[in-house]
């Protein structure tokens, strides 16, 4: 909490909490303008928590400072992809601990890989992750399994790495 309000760190797309630490999404609640009341504002910007007291001896929170932004949709085969559409595929699929849709275009043509951490001994079926890509963003894709902690910290739900040569 800051002196005139509420600060939130979430996950772009969800509107649920992140960790201590983890980039999310900046979400503010000011409690000083009672003619215009702001309520969980999300900001677009990302951030996160900075550990520990102030150098001068502030305990109250901080954050690093900005890291991007959380608007992270991208058109594939001419339809928009959105963070929420992520989130939809993993909440489908409680072993799914963290997800990040990679959009890359191999030989020209775009592609789809929704990269996964699972929970410990959880097990996933490969082709009803991929279902419900189809079913959520209408497009087809590709599913890779990830090491737990493999997959970046930095608040990316969707990772656009395409070139254009």
């Amino acid at each position: 909490m800051w002196e005139g309000g509420l600060v939130e760190k979430v996950r772009p797309g969800t509107g649920e909490a992140v960790a201590p630490g983890e980039v999310g999404e900046v979400v503010a609640t000011p409690l000083y303008n009672h003619d215009y009341p702001l309520v969980r504002f999300g900001t677009g910007d990302l951030s996160a928590v900075l550990p520990g007291a102030s150098l001068c001896g502030r305990t109250n929170m901080r954050i690093r400072g900005w890291l991007g932004r959380a608007d992270q949709a991208t058109k594939v085969k001419g339809l928009f992809v959105h963070p929420s559409q992520v989130a939809e595929i993993a909440r489908r699929h409680p072993g799914i601990v963290r997800a990040r849709l990679v959009v890359d275009n191999p030989g020209g043509k775009d592609r789809m890989t929704l990269h996964v951490e699972t929970a410990p001994g959880a097990t996933l079926e490969s082709d009803a992750i991929v279902a419900s890509m189809r079913d959520v963003t209408k497009l087809r894709g590709e599913f890779a399994l990830r090491a737990p902690g493999e997959l970046a910290n930095d608040g990316k739900v969707i990772d656009d790495i395409r070139k254009y040569d």
